[in-house]
């Protein structure tokens, strides 16, 4: 969040937190988005490969879903965050295209 005080900014940020700038700043969110990618690499294709998912209370999920694995992973960046919404309303989006689909081929 950002405001204006007699032209000087004020940012908000939580304790703790670091601001960086310029190129760190665009290296880090690059990082970010190739570790999120990297997550779901490896489950696609012909040879896709399954991922073991354990949450915080212990509960194990064993998927190849790409949806299923961003859904469950906490993810702190602020970038890959954004990474992450994107392909879950992309992947809303075309659910919806399919059931639609779906209901135009049984209703015909």
């Amino acid at each position: 969040m950002t405001g204006q005080l007699a032209g000087q900014p004020i940012y908000i940020l939580r304790e703790g937190s670091q601001r960086t700038k310029g190129r760190e700043a665009q290296h880090n969110n690059i990082m970010a988005a190739r570790a999120v990618a990297a997550a779901v690499r490896t489950t696609l294709g012909p040879q896709g490969m399954d991922k073991m998912l354990v949450d915080s209370l212990g509960d194990i999920v064993i998927t190849n879903d790409g949806a299923t694995i961003l859904q469950t992973m906490d993810i702190e960046h602020p970038a890959a965050k954004m990474i992450v919404e994107v392909a879950k309303t992309r992947m809303m989006r075309s659910e919806m295209a399919q059931q639609r689909q779906l209901c135009l081929q049984v209703n015909s």
